[in-house]
């Protein structure tokens, strides 16, 4: 049985469609997202929701309610640099593209946000709404954080929504541990330059890097259990302009993925003693550049528990099963600080055979989950707030 709040989402599903068409031609990356903000603050304006920009990170906070208690629903809006081949009629022409689900999630968002202002005179608190920036670079939770849009009021707790595109609309998947942790680094490796002639009088950086790189599936392979789910990937290799050359630098970039926080210390650790050693042994400068640095997604489980009784209270024919995966989310930056809950959302196209991973360019969503986002959120807040 579905509760008024997702039948009222029902009747907006042409709309949060129509928004969500929009925001998919109009991807933007990063930190810098003018065209995403003036979209969403044009629609909350029309909403008579007060709201705060942050110039400096393309963040929204909007707020609905009254009072000292505080509930944080947060959506992002942050695309990915990557060319789209969805065929879809509306699909983006700029380079860019929301192949991972962000548009939805701001649509799914402007939704909640016109169903909790509907229910205000219900509320006892304040729901403050996060429309993020730059989550696809872990850097928009952190900008939130240090802006202060954590305070006044105090967010007592949160909870998130992502779509996920290889399971059917109707279906949700949570977790304690939903997400990993990711540490990127880039390492930067200076030896000597010279002709490829004369190779005794350089220090070459290719060679320290390949035993750096050896050394990183060492410590994988006889250093971690098989039962510890960590992940270490070096992606990015780049040195040289020339065969007959020995260059002066060398460069290479990884990832690390990990749930539990004390092996992320220790691994973390032992990457720098890794290539700070063996650059050593090799007579070249070594120098690591963090990229990123997101702690595992952690989420509460009275708050995962009391989000599944939203779920079925929104509409009980909705599954609710467990997710645990490697990626990694800066919503954890926020349930560091509270009790958190975050969610998976089914929102893969109706044919199976045509539902394909996040990030990929002919990715589709299937806009039936706006609803049942916008819904899902608005219960919380008021279920919470109302109390």
């Amino acid at each position: 049985m579905k509760n008024q709040i997702m039948l009222e989402a029902e009747q907006l599903q042409e709309e949060m469609s129509a928004w969500r068409r929009e925001l998919h031609q109009i991807p933007e990356i990063g930190l810098a997202l003018p065209k995403t903000v003036a979209f969403v603050a044009k629609k909350l304006k029309e909403m008579e929701i007060p709201y705060t920009v942050y110039e400096d990170s393309s963040n929204i906070v909007a707020c609905i309610g009254q009072g000292d208690t505080c509930y944080m629903i947060r959506g992002d809006m942050d695309a990915l640099p990557i060319e789209e081949q969805s065929r879809e009629p509306f699909a983006s022409s700029n380079g860019c593209m929301h192949a991972c689900g962000h548009d939805m999630h701001t649509a799914m968002m402007l939704g909640a946000a016109k169903l909790i202002k509907a229910h205000e005179s219900e509320l006892h608190g304040v729901a403050k709404l996060f429309f993020q920036s730059a989550e696809e670079i872990f850097a928009g939770a952190k900008a939130m954080i240090n802006a202060g849009a954590m305070e006044n009021p105090h967010v007592d707790a949160a909870m998130a929504l992502h779509v996920f595109s290889q399971k059917p609309v109707g279906t949700l998947g949570g977790d304690i541990h939903p997400c990993a942790g990711v540490y990127g680094f880039r390492i930067k490796l200076i030896g000597k330059g010279v002709h490829g002639s004369s190779p005794e009088g350089g220090i070459d950086p290719i060679v320290t890097a390949i035993h750096i790189h050896q050394g990183l599936q060492e410590l994988m392979a006889r250093e971690i259990s098989g039962f510890d789910e960590v992940a270490l990937t070096i992606g990015k290799f780049h040195a040289g302009s020339a065969a007959n050359i020995i260059p002066e630098t060398a460069e290479m970039e990884g990832t690390l993925r990990v749930f539990d926080p004390e092996i992320r210390e220790r691994m973390i650790q032992r990457i720098h003693e890794i290539t700070q050693g063996i650059a050593a042994a090799y007579r070249t400068k070594a120098e690591i550049e963090v990229l990123s640095d997101v702690p595992p997604l952690v989420c509460d489980e009275k708050e995962i528990t009391w989000c599944q009784d939203v779920i079925h209270e929104a509409d009980g024919s909705l599954t609710v099963d467990t997710f645990h995966a490697m990626g990694s989310e800066d919503f954890a930056c926020y349930s560091e600080l509270v009790p958190a809950a975050f969610y998976m959302m089914g929102a893969g196209v109706d044919n199976p055979e045509e539902r394909l991973p996040q990030h990929n360019p002919k990715i589709r969503f299937n806009e039936k989950a706006l609803p049942i986002g916008a819904a899902i959120y608005a219960t919380a807040v008021i279920k919470r707030l109302g109390e």
